[in-house]
């Protein structure tokens, strides 16, 4: 006898809703967009930031300016959703509470919005990585970003449901943009820091405890109107709230105290085998042969000449005594892009007028004496084909073309001995002691 068969009924389990609305939604296309618009945003200013760390940090941070605001919409417009569809009374009669609903249907916009940003960051990164000549990868700021642009998804998602029109979503936008780029460039120094956009500067490093408390801040702040607008005991939005407002007070009441200058700013690495000394700033280290080779040829006509600084230096600015200030290659994209000087014969006159004038005379005790030295000496240590070529022929540029035809023509210790007048002279402003020629 033949046992029967007996069959069995399989279950098949349906996906979980938050699965089927992260991957067939509006969210994966919000994620794409952000993906996109930030990415076509660092592709425009790539010279600017690609080959530093710090500069891509820096832009990468600024693009919240964007990202943001277009969280913001994505999630309002998903909030809109079931209006537009004309679904809520339907929704009404779910088991799910209505903070169940909204969380599943805003979660998703927030996490692809997230994973859009977090993706054009890590190639920024790997774009910057081939050309970085100094520094180190600086990804502090990362996770108070990363909150701040869920916070714009979650908070425009809880506005997409209380304002009934399609434009909510557009207006949203532009207001949050609008609104962050007046506050991270000209509010007072309280609103720069609760900014999530507040812009950082290249050497820049915030606190330590910056981007958690900004993540507490923005988070906070979105997770108190979600709970205010959907929770059935509204007082529960007290708690992130309360946390908010106390991450806000600590960060407004540091203001610019926030930010430190980073350590390795403050070091200069150099190449001594030249006179003057060469000596770049640390976080461009690796461009220290580059920048030594552009200025080969003037260190090879100062040698053996007398009262010179001791070295170029890199100081953002500041001029210390006994040192020439060495051109910068910051902002990157004017003398350098990608880690490379753009013109290293422009780079090498930069330096003699630095390496010249660094006494920084009064501009009424120059003498005409003093200026056709100057021209003199910049033409002879670091000449520019292109300046030669527009000088005129009236009287003053034929006084010019002579004062550099005498100082080439000179023998060398003769020369040797007249830049040593003039560089003393010059760097304690006594210019009617620089030798005439």
């Amino acid at each position: 006898m033949r046992t029967p068969v007996v069959a069995r009924e399989t279950r098949v389990r349906a996906p979980h809703p938050l699965r089927t609305e992260g991957l067939r939604g509006f969210a994966p296309w919000a994620g794409a967009a952000v993906l996109l618009t930030c990415g076509a945003v660092l592709y425009g200013t790539a010279d600017r930031w690609q080959g530093g760390w710090s500069e891509t940090a820096v832009e990468t941070h600024t693009a919240l300016l964007i990202t943001v605001p277009l969280a913001a919409a994505a999630g309002c417009w998903q909030g809109g959703r079931e209006r537009r569809r004309r679904t809520e009374e339907l929704w009404t009669t779910a088991v799910r509470t209505p903070l169940a609903r909204l969380l599943l249907a805003a979660l998703p916009v927030a996490f692809w919005v997230v994973a859009g940003y977090l993706v054009t960051v890590a190639v920024a990164l790997l774009a910057t990585w081939p050309y970085v000549r100094g520094d180190r990868p600086q990804l502090t700021l990362l996770p108070g970003d990363t909150a701040a642009v869920a916070a714009g998804a979650l908070a425009g998602h809880v506005v997409g449901r209380a304002v009934p029109t399609r434009l909510a979503a557009p207006l949203l936008a532009m207001t949050g943009y609008v609104g962050l780029g007046v506050v991270a460039a000209d509010g007072s120094a309280a609103g720069r820091a609760l900014t999530p956009a507040a812009l950082a500067g290249v050497g820049e490093l915030p606190v330590w405890w910056q981007p958690w408390a900004m993540a507490v801040w923005t988070g906070g702040l979105a997770c108190a109107a979600a709970l205010g607008y959907a929770a059935r005991r509204r007082a529960v939005a007290l708690l992130p709230l309360a946390a908010a407002l106390a991450a806000g007070t600590l960060l407004a009441q540091s203001g610019d105290g926030l930010w430190h200058t980073d350590p390795l700013t403050r070091r200069q690495v150099c190449d001594t085998s030249r006179t003057p000394a060469v000596c770049v700033n640390a976080r461009y280290a690796g461009m220290l042969p580059q920048v030594s080779d552009a200025l080969s040829g003037v260190t090879g006509k100062l040698a053996g000449v007398r009262n010179l600084p001791v070295r170029w230096a890199d100081h953002g600015g500041a001029q210390r005594t006994g040192e020439a200030a060495l051109p910068a290659v910051t902002p990157l994209g004017w003398s350098a892009v990608r880690g490379r000087l753009t013109d290293p014969e422009r780079y090498a006159r930069e330096a003699v007028d630095a390496l010249a004038l660094r006494g920084d005379c009064p501009q009424e005790q120059l003498s005409g004496r003093a200026l056709t030295a100057d021209d003199a000496v910049e033409h002879y240590l670091a000449p520019l084909p292109v300046r030669d070529r527009l000088d005129g022929s009236d009287v003053h540029d034929a006084r010019l073309r002579e004062a550099r035809a005498r100082l080439a023509g000179m023998d060398g210790h003769k020369r040797r001995e007249w830049l040593s007048a003039y560089f003393a002279a010059r760097a304690a402003c006594r210019t009617k002691e620089i030798p005439a020629l």
